[in-house]
């Protein structure tokens, strides 16, 4: 059986990337696993014997970040008008397109940003997908459809916008 410690070790560093890509903040990330692993040491030995450990603590990650109380969107600012994409090069328009993703990823609802994180990031089946976020497999595809759905209609509707101003 593996120890703490050396699981943490081991893992951390993924399931720390997990985090991120469920809430989109580092300092958020990092709090939520910090709160996790917390609660997940007390009953470390149960853990370790009964099931794979990182697949219960990557569960406990998604279940926290769902029900996290701390919301940033009141740290949010509105901007009048999408900053423009800086003209230094195709590493410039790379890292300004994955900002874009982010911004738009940021916009959808928790269950259907953490629906499209397991299914394209995990890649977990709809079944895994529905068990860990507690609804039916059904349910799993309408979150992808409307979260896809959404970004699409954000991406599109800020490339008129680009294409208008520019």
């Amino acid at each position: 059986m593996i120890s703490f410690d050396e699981f943490v070790t081991a893992r951390g560093p993924a399931l720390l990337r997990f985090g991120y890509l469920m809430c989109g903040d580092r300092h958020l990330a990092e709090d939520i696993l910090q709160e996790v692993l917390a609660k997940v040491y007390r009953r470390w030995g149960r853990i370790a014997r009964a099931e794979p450990p990182e697949a219960y603590v990557r569960r406990a990650i998604l279940h926290q970040y769902l029900s996290w109380r701390r919301r940033r969107a009141s740290t949010e600012a509105i901007v009048a008008e999408v900053p423009e994409h800086p003209d230094r090069g195709l590493m410039a328009d790379q890292v300004a397109v994955r900002d874009e993703m982010w911004a738009l990823l940021a916009t959808l609802p928790r269950v259907q940003r953490a629906v499209l994180v397991l299914r394209y990031y995990l890649d977990l089946p709809d079944p895994e997908i529905a068990d860990l976020v507690g609804c039916a497999p059904a349910t799993v595809r309408v979150h992808a459809f409307r979260a896809l759905g959404t970004l699409r209609a954000r991406l599109s509707a800020h490339l008129t916008a680009e294409d208008h101003s520019g």
